[in-house]
């Protein structure tokens, strides 16, 4: 008990500002703002030259088989440091879903990528039917076997290292 007092009137001196007898510290926990954050990044993109790209309503990232898409986005773009910034609230989105709306604003140059996803769609279609066929006898396989009527487990247990 003496040992522990000694600790903690050392602990408690070392948080004083001053001599005995005077207030303790007060110390302001500082809290980070993402406000700064937001300017520092803001500095750093008016230091590459980004401008503003204004009246775009969509914006639409492609990643595999998901869209990551923005509507109303503030987008900003630097050509000579090769930067686009967009910013604004994404959805996540499957791209089946997506891919009708999408379609009116390929181009040409789009065509063979729109050629070459509908076939990676499609070989996706007939394997998904084969697993889909496959499945309930999985699933076979995971159901709990009903309990025959007076047997339990612990029976079968010693039946069972009896056996081997």
């Amino acid at each position: 008990m003496q040992m522990n007092r000694e600790r903690l009137m050392k602990m408690a001196g070392a948080v004083r500002t001053g001599g005995k007898g005077s207030m303790r510290r007060k110390k302001k926990a500082v809290h980070k703002t993402t406000t700064t954050d937001d300017k520092r990044l803001q500095s750093t993109l008016k230091r590459i030259g980004v401008n503003a790209i204004p009246a775009i309503e969509e914006v639409n990232i492609f990643k595999d088989d998901i869209v990551i898409q923005f509507v109303n986005p503030k987008v900003q773009a630097s050509i000579a440091a090769n930067t686009w910034v967009v910013s604004g609230a994404p959805q996540t989105k499957k791209l089946q879903d997506i891919l009708p709306q999408v379609l009116g604003h390929l181009g040409p140059d789009n065509l063979e990528n729109l050629k070459k996803l509908a076939e990676q769609i499609q070989k996706q279609a007939p394997s998904g039917g084969a697993t889909a066929t496959t499945a309930p006898e999985e699933d076979d396989d995971d159901d709990v076997p009903e309990l025959v009527p007076g047997e339990t487990f612990e029976a079968a247990a010693e039946e069972a290292k009896a056996t081997s």
